[in-house]
């Protein structure tokens, strides 16, 4: 009807379904250096190649050999673990670049995603059973998602003198709270039957079907997702303020 029409003319579509021209809003007259130097993502996740794709970034995908077995509780906080694990994905994925010696990237970029519920830090489930549990620990209550990320870029310009330097490194977390509503355990067990919670920090995508039983986050959308998109191009606009071209 009428009112429909006229939604549908002033409300955009939620910007997770919109691409960002390439230089557009936040990163405007930075997206073009960046892709220029090169940029390497350390990560397969299908959620952060979306993001940066949003921004107007191009890169590369380089996975990790980190096994990813650091022990949380061995941490102060979830957040020093976030950033720890995505440090030693970064820092794998750049010696893998080193030992290539095929040029270093203007900048790479690693991340690690985190549910944090009463305390206890949820990874991807292990199995559909696990998965189930992490749910039912989650119903009618709230969570934190927790993202670290470390960004890296050469030591300097010379290309000799970066190889054999230590890379600069960058590193933050984000922390958004979830809100999930009562789900009973019919609603779960359907969930779980569809595959996808089983990659997933939590065991629940917000993007997705898993959206469906969030009634109210406080924080950044995208990093539920797995990749803080506005945190990122402010760290990325501080940091290359002294950069040249």
């Amino acid at each position: 009807g009428p009112l429909a029409d006229t939604c549908q003319a002033t409300c955009p579509p939620p910007l997770a379904l919109r691409a960002l021209p390439d230089g557009a809003a936040m990163l405007a007259g930075l997206t073009e250096r960046l892709n220029r130097r090169g940029i390497v993502l350390a990560s397969k996740s299908p959620r952060r190649r979306e993001i940066l794709s949003q921004i107007g970034l191009k890169y590369t995908i380089r996975g990790s050999s980190f096994e990813e077995d650091l022990d949380p509780k061995k941490f102060d906080s979830p957040s020093l673990y976030v950033v720890e694990t995505a440090k030693q994905k970064a820092l794998d994925v750049w010696s893998q670049l080193v030992k290539e010696d095929k040029g270093l990237p203007g900048l790479l970029i690693a991340a690690d995603t985190v549910v944090v519920n009463k305390g206890k830090v949820l990874e991807k489930p292990k199995d559909e059973e696990h998965a189930k549990i992490m749910l039912r620990s989650l119903s009618g209550n709230s969570h934190e998602v927790v993202t670290g990320v470390v960004l890296m870029k050469p030591f300097g310009e010379d290309e000799k003198e970066s190889k054999n330097a230590k890379p600069l490194i960058r590193t933050f977390s984000e922390s958004t709270k979830v809100q999930f509503c009562t789900m009973t355990n019919s609603m779960i067990d359907a969930y779980v039957e569809t595959k996808e919670p089983m990659d997933k920090a939590g065991g629940y995508g917000i993007q997705a079907k898993g959206g469906t039983f969030v009634s109210g986050i406080q924080g950044c959308y995208f990093n539920v997702m797995g990749f803080p998109m506005h945190r990122f191009c402010a760290e990325i606009i501080d940091w290359t303020k002294t950069q040249k071209d």
